[in-house]
């Protein structure tokens, strides 16, 4: 089991900046591909960005490409999310999570193949 708690979230203004973090307990999340997903109200889940198991594979969802950066630090067993030039429809729920993946780089676009989730955290980006 991993236990994964995010934190960072808050009420910024569009063009601002936030870190979101997610730290993780349980297992050692080297072994965990990861990614950080989004809901805003009335809205699917979607994959915003997500980081291979040794951080040398990444995916970015068009949306946050050039303002969003994916970083790990497995010898924290801490993921971040850095988030700059924010916009008010980057407005939602954010949730970290992981899956145990054999393969060093890895990623999964899919939120199916997530098994372990945070509870995420509120961003909201103010006009």
């Amino acid at each position: 089991q991993v236990q994964m708690v995010e934190s960072g979230g808050g009420l910024v203004q569009a063009g601002g900046s936030l870190r979101l973090s997610c730290a993780a307990s349980g297992r050692t999340l080297s072994m965990y591909a990861a990614g950080w997903f989004r809901q805003a109200p009335g809205k699917e889940l979607e994959l915003v960005t997500a980081i291979s198991r040794n951080g040398g594979s990444t995916y970015y969802a068009d949306s946050v490409k050039g303002r969003f950066t994916i970083s790990r630090d497995n010898a924290k067993n801490t993921m971040y999310l850095q988030m700059n030039s924010l916009k008010p429809e980057d407005t939602a729920v954010y949730y970290c999570g992981s899956y145990w993946s054999a393969s060093l780089y890895g990623i999964a676009t899919n939120s199916t193949a997530y098994t372990y989730w945070g509870q995420g955290t509120q961003v909201t980006v103010s006009s």
